[in-house]
């Protein structure tokens, strides 16, 4: 949420000496906080877009933040005048996809098996009794991205779902992409990234509306690091050549024998029933992660007899090719540009982002553009950015290179006198995620020895995906030039895996089975890889070698 301070020149009419916390409060805004403001939970984090100079220095309980970020209870304003603007960690409600058209059928034939289950007053994990009671039991199937966190309560014992919550993940102060949260988690110590995310965490399952003590399961969907960051375990290794989880190397090591990880909800602190189990699914290797995995258990690859791919572009962009007989998955570093990170006004899809942008046909004027929640626009989103992208090129106003032909920058909308612009420099950040990910489609394929062409059913997972313009997206060379009948946009496959698993242990046996018939394909490890980025830089429709030709 924002919070602007007008400073007045009167430091009696002014919030002189209050702090931010303090200040948010008196706006009615509210800050996450569970050590009330005393500066232990590290919760109450706020990122400062203007008037840093007029706040008290960091002092010791904020030495591990840098940049824009500040601690809301512990920095003060010191000035008289002037204006400080901030916003919380969770700045708006997301644009989430409640459920998926294409995927919904597949949850709601399967036959409901979960782990939690009720006998006359006897309520049962595993078949063991942790609870007594009539009331109803539930359990969460949870998306932990690396930018945006997806949950949904479901009914385990009809599978509906309650009730559903989205926010920014608040780690985004360790980093915006998993490198720099693997960095940060191993210098700072102190578990810095996990308390934040499960404050979070802890204040989304607030605001459920059913009795809290009655979640009795979590089931969590995630990359490889922001899994094992949610269940405290060190992430070096996975920064580091071959790139493995711990769970990953003691499995090679004959100490276990799944990936996946358990615990309680009373280790991690979680306002659940004490006994409730937080549960993460397991990863595929290296960086392919359990929400790889997710999405291929919720388009049933176990079961394809067909050619399909499926994608997730996000900063960590998953890819996974095959059937039921031979599966290749792939990892793309893309980091956040597609997810409205390093660019100038980008932004997450919350009220307030340009989502679609119309040039006239000579692309000197922005003609018209739509905003999410229908209000004034303060920045543009991942699909807003495809749409300008596709529209300047089919302009002429940018070229394959992604160099403009005349001015230097886009004007897109003027908000309370802030001009929001496009620069050749997001362009170039735009063309480097797009590169990561074309050059992953290209190994994939390449390793399963096919062509783009001879794919049945290309899906396009994740919130992301659901929103992007296919023609704007084939132009600009994001996705393969296909007919749009071979494209599904899916939504959220990873938290509909997560469901599927939460409501069927043996959806969750066939999932374990099936990752360890996965083939890891290792991009940085191929000798086309920069070569297959550099093409992937351009901005021009992806398509095999023999069609190009």
């Amino acid at each position: 949420m924002p919070i602007h301070l007008h400073i007045n020149e009167t430091p009696a009419d002014g919030p002189l000496g209050a702090s931010l916390f303090e200040a948010a409060e008196s706006i009615g805004v509210r800050v996450p906080t569970s050590c009330r403001k005393s500066g232990k939970c590290k919760e109450c984090l706020v990122e400062v877009s203007e008037g840093m100079e007029l706040l008290t220095p960091r002092g010791e309980e904020e030495a591990h933040l840098k940049d824009a970020f500040r601690l809301s209870c512990r920095c003060r304003v010191a000035a008289e005048s002037g204006v400080v603007r901030c916003h919380t960690m969770r700045r708006g409600q997301m644009r989430i996809e409640s459920h998926s058209v294409e995927l919904l059928g597949n949850r709601e034939r399967l036959p409901l098996n979960p782990a939690v289950t009720r006998d006359g007053h006897r309520v049962l994990l595993d078949g063991e009794q942790i609870d007594s009671g009539e009331g109803p039991i539930y359990g969460i199937a949870m998306d932990l991205g690396t930018t945006t966190v997806v949950l949904r309560l479901i009914d385990l014992e009809n599978g509906k779902v309650v009730a559903d919550a989205s926010f920014e993940n608040p780690q985004r102060f360790g980093g915006s992409d998993v490198m720099s949260r693997i960095q940060y988690d191993t210098e700072q110590k102190g578990r810095v990234l996990q308390r934040a995310l499960l404050g979070y965490l802890s204040h989304a399952i607030e605001e459920f509306p059913v009795d809290r003590q009655r979640i009795y399961e979590v089931v969590v969907a995630a990359n490889s690091t922001m899994r094992d960051i949610l269940f405290g375990l060190d992430v070096y290794s996975i920064g580091q050549n071959p790139y493995q989880s711990l769970s990953e190397i003691e499995m090679a090591q004959g100490k276990r024998s799944s990936t996946s990880l358990s615990t309680t909800a009373k280790q991690l602190r979680l306002p659940i029933h004490p006994k409730a189990r937080v549960h993460g699914l397991p990863i595929v290797s290296g960086h392919v992660g359990a929400d790889a995995a997710a999405c291929m258990l919720a388009v049933d690859f176990a079961n394809e007899k067909r050619a399909v791919a499926l994608m997730d572009i996000g900063t960590n962009t998953e890819l996974i090719v095959g059937n039921r007989g031979r599966l290749i998955a792939a990892s793309c570093p893309a980091g956040p540009a597609f997810e409205g990170g390093a660019i100038r006004f980008g932004m997450p899809g919350l009220p307030g982002a340009i989502e679609k942008v119309r040039l006239d046909d000579f692309g000197d004027e922005v003609e018209s553009y739509s905003v999410i929640g229908d209000g004034e626009p303060v920045g543009i989103c991942g699909s807003g950015l495809i749409s300008l992208l596709s529209e300047l090129l089919r302009t002429e106003k940018m070229n394959a290179l992604g160099r403009f032909e005349d001015e230097p920058e886009i004007a897109l909308a003027e908000t309370d006198g802030e001009r929001i612009v496009f620069t050749e420099g997001d362009v170039n950040e735009l063309a480097q995620a797009k590169g990561a990910n074309v050059a992953g489609l290209r190994i994939a394929f390449k390793e399963l020895g096919i062509r783009f062409e001879d794919l049945d059913m290309f899906y396009l997972a994740g919130g992301f995906g659901r929103h992007l313009d296919l023609e704007a997206s084939k132009r600009i060379g994001l996705i393969p030039n296909l007919p749009d009948e071979r494209i599904a946009q899916v939504g959220n496959a990873a938290v509909e895996g997560a469901c599927i698993a939460l409501l069927s242990v043996d959806k969750r046996a066939e999932l374990e089975a099936m990752v360890k018939r996965v083939r890891h394909c290792r991009l940085e490890a191929d000798a086309g890889f920069f070569d297959f980025f550099v093409e992937g830089c351009q901005f021009k429709p992806v398509q095999s070698e023999e069609a190009m030709c």
